[in-house]
């Protein structure tokens, strides 16, 4: 008999080879099922029930915030679909169980446009004021980091991982690999970034071509996800930012100040890389809030005198 040790460590292995998904998924998946058989009675799949799956949701509301505890639950739900397609369990516990709960709305962060100008003026005012031609080699690669997270609402992990060959400067394009291996092609509308970018590729070309990604570190390796973060609090320190900025906020600027000018709500979903819409409607959350805003304070009506 199989233990539910070894089916897991099955599953986990259809999920990289077959399904193909990523690593941090598959490390979410390894963590959420750790902790579901740590705390079961029982080592045979075919004997947990709907009762233990519920007493198991009640001991993950009573620990974690509802965002976990709903990612813990897709974990849980996709495992058992296994167990099922498997003929490893006659029937599917999670068939028996209502699982509806209220998840507050957390609204995404944005970043006012008049800090973003004052960050990139004052990476822009390193660059004409490097004293040596490492350091304006680093400018030059933090600014096009930077230019590129607002430009394209891409994710960290998306930017750290671009190779050379995914920036067509000529054509204006970056191609982002983006999760579950899904690609999207994003246009360069600025002449100001294309030139960012062309500007750093030029000065840093020979260790780009030889690190084999498109943003790389002092040592030459690819820049990893916490230099970015760490660049940018740099940055925010010198221009006198006091809003505590994250690289995952410059996403949530470029896809709300988009969806404020206008622009469809199904090309921000592509853009973004979202694979459901109702993933890009956070951001008419955000859109509402602000309408709210201009028409409490510019609406006419506040000045009349009745």
């Amino acid at each position: 008999m199989n233990t539910l040790e070894t089916i897991i460590s099955n599953y986990l292995d259809y999920c990289e080879y077959q399904k193909r998904l990523d690593t941090k998924t598959l490390k979410a998946y390894r963590i959420d099922l750790k902790q579901f058989t740590d705390n079961l009675p029982v080592d045979d799949p075919s004997l947990i029930t709907p009762e233990t799956l519920e007493n198991y949701i009640t001991f993950l509301h009573k620990s974690y915030k509802p965002k976990t505890v709903k990612r813990k639950i897709a974990t849980l739900k996709a495992f058992f679909h296994y167990l099922e397609y498997k003929d490893l369990i006659e029937k599917n516990p999670f068939n028996k169980l209502q699982i509806k709960f209220r998840e507050p709305v957390i609204l995404p962060k944005t970043i006012p446009l008049s800090t973003i100008e004052a960050f990139l003026a004052a990476l822009y005012a390193q660059k004409d004021t490097a004293p040596t031609k490492y350091q304006k080699k680093c400018i030059l690669r933090d600014i096009s980091v930077a230019e590129l997270l607002f430009a394209t609402g891409i994710r960290i992990s998306e930017l750290c991982t671009l190779k050379p060959r995914d920036i067509n400067l000529n054509e204006r394009t970056v191609l982002i690999y983006g999760k579950g291996a899904k690609e999207r092609k994003i246009q360069l509308g600025s002449d100001a970034v294309v030139l960012a970018l062309e500007e750093y590729y030029q000065d840093n070309k020979e260790k780009i071509e030889e690190c084999g990604y498109f943003f790389t570190n002092k040592l030459g390796n690819r820049l990893s996800e916490q230099s970015v973060r760490e660049m940018i609090n740099k940055y925010c320190r010198q221009a006198a930012i006091s809003l505590h900025i994250t690289p995952h906020m410059f996403r949530h600027s470029f896809a709300t100040y988009l969806l404020e000018a206008d622009v469809d709500i199904r090309y921000i979903q592509e853009m973004l890389g979202h694979s459901s819409i109702n993933i890009t409607e956070i951001y008419t959350h955000v859109a509402m809030a602000k309408q709210k805003d201009i028409l409490t304070t510019k609406h006419p009506r506040k000045d009349f005198q009745i």
